[in-house]
């Protein structure tokens, strides 16, 4: 009866799952609760790693560069909102047994879901073009090949996916979860470096009215949010929670929607670290130093060893960023063959899919860097952060909805204080990007 009930709601069945290669493949077995919950740390740090992704590095680096610590309520902010949001994605997945993607498919007429999916594939594509760019600019950093290249480079990396996708899913996780742990100790060592005034770093976390009543910080602030909950983070968490072999009861669901959140919950308090510190460094060491204007990855590297005194903080600041676009254009790659499946119900192989979202990347990639340089690379990230704060409420307000139907979630249901909150969320997410686009067209 209540797998009736919840089917009750939808206007089409759920079809294959996405990622039917890795499905149900991690077991989540084992008589002890710590065993369980073990079993599903993975997902989280996958999606945490779009919450710093090098569209959100230029956003840091401007903010502190040019306020100091002030922004950092902005980050903690921004980081609740996507606790929030990711927990609804587990929460759909696991009670109604689908990704994003294939409920808006079951729940909305054709011509609405083919919008949907429209929309979608073009906040992929301009978040794999900031990744490229992000890549490329790591790799003239450490190695000083030029961003043309660079950008050529990063074609390659569909093999190293493919290979661990052949391995099991865990060894992409492992890999997410490394190259985070190699980001955390980078930015460890530069803020050791950097010597930040920690009661300044402290008060920075805690409200002031000068972000509404000054226009600059104002701008600023709604950058960092609106760059960064992602709309294919939404899609990727409910695809990928999904590759957990937990049971098909409604105690084994809720045991697994809490292990779940949990894990998203703990990963995303740890790109709030990262976040942070890309800002605390921003502060105090171009901001304490009167270089309020900072806002480039390049102009930020160069200035480093100068301002710390020390040479390894721009090379540590260049593998940073390197790991990061890795692991974001892996996480891209599942989001974008998650949306194809799960809208469309196309099912090309993996290297194919990657080849067609990385090919549409480099294209304008490459084109902006041989023809402007380092500028227009700049821009075009500026422009990527645009782009997917105008996408995301396409993909918040379908979540949101999905999750407080109880026609389409039976028992799972969110409770009504999560949805209060969770609708203030979205209407804060979209009202914040309706005036970070004015603000860039004007």
């Amino acid at each position: 009866m209540l797998e009736r009930n919840r089917q009750a709601g939808w206007k089409h069945q759920p079809g294959d799952p996405s990622l039917s290669e890795v499905y149900r493949s991690v077991a989540v077995g084992g008589r002890s609760a710590f065993r369980r919950a073990a079993a599903f740390m993975g997902p989280g740090y996958m999606v945490a790693v779009g919450y710093m992704d090098p569209g959100n590095w230029a956003t840091s680096l401007a903010g502190g560069s040019k306020f100091g610590y002030a922004l950092l309520t902005i980050a903690l902010l921004s980081n609740i909102m996507a606790i929030i949001l990711q927990s609804l994605c587990a929460r759909l997945a696991i009670g109604a047994g689908r990704d994003l993607a294939q409920a808006c498919r079951d729940a909305y007429p054709k011509p609405v879901s083919i919008v949907l999916w429209f929309l979608a594939e073009i906040a992929i594509i301009a978040t794999d073009i900031a990744e490229v760019i992000g890549t490329a600019i790591g790799l003239n950093l450490i190695f000083g090949i030029p961003l043309e290249i660079g950008v050529l480079i990063t074609a390659f990396d569909v093999f190293l996916i493919l290979y661990l996708q052949r391995l099991g899913f865990r060894w992409i996780e492992a890999l997410i979860i490394a190259l985070l742990g190699v980001i955390a100790i980078c930015f460890a060592v530069q803020i050791v470096l950097a010597d930040p005034n920690w009661g300044e770093v402290i008060k920075g976390f805690a409200p002031t009215t000068e972000i509404v009543t000054n226009p600059d910080m104002l701008y600023l602030a709604l950058g960092i949010l609106g760059a960064t909950v992602m709309p294919h983070n939404l899609y990727l968490h409910s695809g990928i929670v999904q590759t957990r072999a937990y049971g098909e009861t409604l105690a084994e669901k809720r045991e697994a929607l809490t292990f779940a959140t949990i894990d998203s919950t703990i990963a995303l308090t740890f790109a709030l670290v990262i976040n942070s510190s890309i800002l605390i460094l921003a502060a105090s060491a171009f901001h304490a130093t009167g270089r309020t204007e900072v806002a480039e990855l390049g102009e930020a590297h160069s200035l480093l060893s100068p301002l710390l005194g020390a040479a390894i903080a721009p090379v540590l600041f260049g593998i940073a960023l390197l790991c990061c676009g890795i692991n974001s254009t892996v996480t891209a790659t599942l989001a974008g063959q998650i949306v194809m499946e799960g809208f469309l119900r196309i099912r090309l192989k993996p290297w194919m899919r990657r080849l067609m979202t990385r090919a549409i990347a480099i294209v304008p990639a490459a084109g902006v860097t041989i023809w402007y340089g380092d500028g227009g690379t700049s821009a075009l990230l500026i422009l990527t952060q645009v782009v997917l704060s105008l996408q995301l409420s396409f993909a918040v307000f379908p979540l949101v909805m999905f999750t407080a139907d109880r026609a389409k979630m039976g028992e799972m249901v969110a409770p009504r204080w999560l949805v209060a909150i969770a609708y203030l969320v979205a209407v804060t997410i979209a009202v914040l990007n309706v005036k970070l686009l004015f603000d860039f067209v004007s």
